[in-house]
């Protein structure tokens, strides 16, 4: 579902498209046979995306819809200032380690309650569908934020495929679960039941705002930031955005997801982005926005809901947010 009234945060395309990067973009018209697995997914649609190769520039389409006049956190911040614990849990752990980590084959598997559970190819996933540019918030619980323009596909759209029945009334994700290349799936130390696990509320899956992201700042993604595919998720936590997911799971029951197993009272299921809810160890009233230093730390207000209230307030109607955070 696309927004019909450009929302209050929304932009002119030109104001966010760098001249160099939109010069690039073209889109890959091409009439889809049906083949093999993917073939079998339905809608169909006219727009071939290639499966993302890392390092490859991707073929997408702007959504001024989907964007924000706020400055774009620098390339380089967005992908060596990471938390992705499966290579360590310093900040340029994931760059310096990701590296090890098998991206190609890659493959998903579907199951629970759908009428099309199977194990699919990155290339069935993507094969059918156009890649969309989303500039999008993204707010850590740890209180710093960036902004990033992401390469992807609306999650509703690649849900629907996989024809969920009645009776799922949730979205599970799991990460790949490889301690040979992922060193901190193998360290000691950690904390996390391995493999990480995610999840969403259906209603909160098929929201517009929620996004399949294949790459970033117009290329495939840097394995650091989750490579080949992950969920971003805008108006909630960081984490919530599971990376290098292998599994999809629809199912009837609330998921169990891996930092609410670990410590519950401070990582609820829901973990919307909300100033009025701190954690139980630092406020969230105030952001740190990267990239910052000693000089310039440039710390600004958090808003509820990342800002995308506008979206998404009507999900949690008669909620209490302090008791379902």
């Amino acid at each position: 579902m696309l927004i019909k009234k450009r929302p209050s945060w929304a932009l002119n395309h030109s104001e966010v498209t760098p001249e160099s990067v939109f010069r690039s973009r073209r889109r890959f018209m091409a009439g889809l046979a049906a083949t093999a697995v993917a073939g079998s997914l339905l809608p169909r649609f006219s727009v071939a995306a290639p499966a993302p190769v890392q390092g490859q520039s991707l073929p997408f389409t702007p959504m001024p819809d989907f964007s924000t006049d706020e400055e774009k956190t620098p390339f380089r911040d967005v992908t060596h200032y990471n938390n992705f614990y499966e290579f360590g849990t310093g900040k340029e752990d994931p760059s310096r380690y990701a590296g090890e980590m098998v991206v190609d084959p890659w493959s998903v598997t579907v199951e629970g309650e759908c009428d099309r559970p199977g194990t699919y190819s990155i290339d069935d996933l993507v094969k059918p569908l156009d890649y969309e540019e989303r500039i999008y918030r993204l707010r850590c619980v740890e209180a710093w934020s960036m902004v990033i323009p992401w390469i992807g596909i609306p999650l509703a759209d690649l849900i629907k495929r996989f024809e969920p029945n009645s009776r799922a009334k949730y979205v599970y994700f799991e990460t790949l679960q490889d301690p040979e290349h992922m060193r901190g799936q193998r360290s000691v130390f950690s904390t996390i039941d391995w493999p990480y696990r995610e999840g969403l509320r259906m209603d909160e899956a098929m929201n517009e705002l929620s996004f399949m992201a294949f790459g970033l700042y117009g290329k495939a993604l840097p394995k650091q930031n989750g490579a080949p595919m992950r969920l971003v998720v805008p108006w909630k936590y960081g984490f919530k955005s599971i990376k290098s997911i292998v599994r999809i799971r629809f199912q009837e029951t609330q998921p169990e997801t891996s930092w609410n197993m670990i410590a519950p009272q401070e990582y609820g299921f829901y973990s919307n982005v909300n100033p009025e809810v701190d954690h139980p160890r630092w406020s969230q009233k105030r952001e740190r926005r990267l990239p910052s230093s000693l000089l310039s730390t440039n710390w600004i207000d958090t808003r509820k809901f990342n800002g995308y209230g506008e979206q998404v307030a009507h999900l949690y109607k008669g909620m209490d947010l302090k008791k379902y955070y």
